[in-house]
């Protein structure tokens, strides 16, 4: 993994990194212009509201272990939740080096959720280096997957409406579960980190949106890391940092094996899970904004795979404030459209359907 550490103040708290190395950036979308109206898909209620003493609304911080994994998750029930209504649930993923809590402040699906009846789950397993393992079988994802159903046996949410959205090496982590728990989690919405492992093996069409700037300095937009990918540091194969930066390994090893964004660019990136949904080969193009182009291809029913293509964007949040405050490390921020609103319609559009 190619990443790079940053120290940066946001607000009064200490941020560390913005990933880059197992880069993820793909996002979600549902043209905010063109949005499909939600399913009509009876809930299907998770164990957890059969119990009484189901997570209440509000917010709190949850120490979790599984899959030999140590770590902790944000819990985000909003204030309508009772304990006989399941609300949808969303998981959302945070970048290298990151911390749940920084992931919970840059993107802000907690407060959405809050506001539009979803429990928002920001998990993280505590590792020496905050980051994501997307090698196949690795134990983050089974860490992942075990937690999805602790949720699931504790809080009141709806099973047919899940959903995983992530950041950098989240959108990586995102795009492995739509590949591993297709059955399961109904939509992604990868931003920044898009990724089309050429193992995935689907049971499902997996909806997808997807979010990146073409100016991405660290998942460039036309495939690999970008410059500033160079300076993260470098980890060794247990995950831990090996003293140099990416770019002085590879300078001392220009054959060394260094993990990092798939070399295909983001467009292809998109169109390989257009052909695994069943969709067109080509997509239509809308410019919704003057900065914003919505590629939107044909699908079968529930299969939709959009992409906003941000022209000028950094390795950015869409119309996160705390992302905008990032920019000598990552670079533009764009308020055309809002991330948070875009991937939520989209969910909306699109619960599992059997």
């Amino acid at each position: 993994m190619q990443f790079r550490c940053r120290t940066l103040v946001v607000g009064t708290r200490l941020a560390l990194c913005m990933l880059v190395g197992t880069g993820l950036a793909v996002a979600l979308s549902t043209g905010s212009n063109a949005i499909a109206a939600p399913s009509t898909a009876l809930a299907l209620p998770s164990p957890g509201c059969r119990v009484a003493s189901a997570v209440p609304a509000g917010e709190q911080t949850v120490s979790y272990d599984a899959a030999g994994e140590d770590g902790l998750y944000i819990e985000d029930v909003p204030p309508s939740q009772t304990e006989a209504r399941p609300l949808p649930l969303v998981f959302d993923l945070h970048g290298y080096l990151e911390p749940a809590s920084l992931q919970n402040e840059i993107t802000g699906l907690g407060r959405f959720g809050d506001a539009h009846g979803f429990v928002t789950i920001t998990p993280q397993v505590n590792f020496s280096v905050q980051h994501w393992d997307v090698a196949p079988n690795s134990a983050d994802i089974t860490y992942l997957g075990d937690l999805l159903g602790h949720v699931e046996h504790t809080t009141c949410v709806d099973q047919r409406r899940i959903f995983f959205a992530g950041y950098s090496n989240g959108a990586w982590m995102t795009s492995v579960i739509a590949c591993d728990f297709s059955s399961r989690v109904a939509a992604v919405a990868p931003v920044a980190g898009l990724q089309d492992f050429s193992w995935c093996r689907s049971s499902r069409p997996v909806p997808v949106v997807a979010f990146h700037g073409t100016a991405d300095p660290f998942v460039a937009y036309q495939g690999g890391s970008g410059q500033g990918a160079l300076s993260l540091p470098a980890l060794d194969d247990s995950g831990g940092m090996t003293g140099k930066t990416v770019g002085q390994e590879l300078a001392a090893d220009p054959g060394a094996k260094i993990i990092g964004p798939l070399p295909a660019s983001i467009p292809d990136q998109v169109g390989g899970w257009a052909r695994r949904n069943g969709c067109s080969s080509a997509p239509s193009q809308r410019r919704i904004a003057g900065d914003v182009t919505l590629f939107d291809y044909s699908c079968p029913t529930g299969a939709n795979v959009e992409f906003y293509r941000i022209t000028g964007g950094g390795h950015a949040w869409p119309g996160s404030t705390v992302s905008a405050s990032l920019a000598s490390a990552i670079g533009h921020t764009t308020f055309s459209i809002d991330a948070d609103q875009i991937m939520w319609a989209f969910f909306e559009a699109h619960p599992l359907r059997n």
